[in-house]
């Protein structure tokens, strides 16, 4: 059953590469992520800064441009967004060849599904999308960033063959 509906939404979901027309859908997921990650930021670290809305996605596909990036957004037949996945190729530094192979990889550094799409496979959709990007330009690895306190996306990324090769531990003084 589970497979019989994946294939009809993937029949009604279209894979694109981002359009400048769909700006204001990327801020909408980016901040829509952000609040998600507020809620669940045990700490109270993160917030959503007023020009977070306005300048966050600016600044990702722009980091997307400068390092050999994409950004594909899943679309509904009616043009409604409905996720979407950020990655980037970037160049070591000098300093990464002292104590490191340095084998190409590629790094996700956004990945967001709408509240309403989560959990029917779309996720999964933009995630074989990226990974034959990062293929076609020759990466071994694929790189992502989790929020710790994101139970969801960690479990997401371990379905997808990820696991777990550093910790960055936190103290408050």
């Amino acid at each position: 059953m589970a497979e019989m509906l994946e294939s009809v939404i993937r029949m009604k979901i279209k894979m694109i590469e981002y359009e400048e027309n769909y700006l204001n859908d990327v801020r909408d997921l980016l901040t829509e992520l952000e609040e998600y990650i507020v809620s669940i930021d045990q700490d109270k670290l993160d917030r959503i800064h007023p020009e977070y809305h306005e300048k966050m996605a600016l600044l990702d596909l722009k980091k997307v441009k400068e390092n050999h990036g994409k950004c594909y957004l899943a679309i509904r037949d009616n043009d409604k967004v409905l996720g979407l996945i950020m990655g980037i190729i970037p160049e070591y530094e000098e300093s990464d060849y002292l104590d490191y192979k340095c084998p190409k990889r590629g790094i996700i550094t956004e990945l967001v599904i709408t509240e309403k799409a989560r959990s029917i496979g779309i996720g999964h959709m933009l995630m074989e999308k990226m990974d034959s990007y990062f293929k076609e330009n020759e990466c071994e690895y694929v790189l992502v960033d989790v929020f710790a306190y994101n139970e969801k996306a960690i479990k997401f990324y371990g379905k997808n063959g990820f696991h777990s090769r550093m910790y960055i531990e936190i103290k408050k003084l």
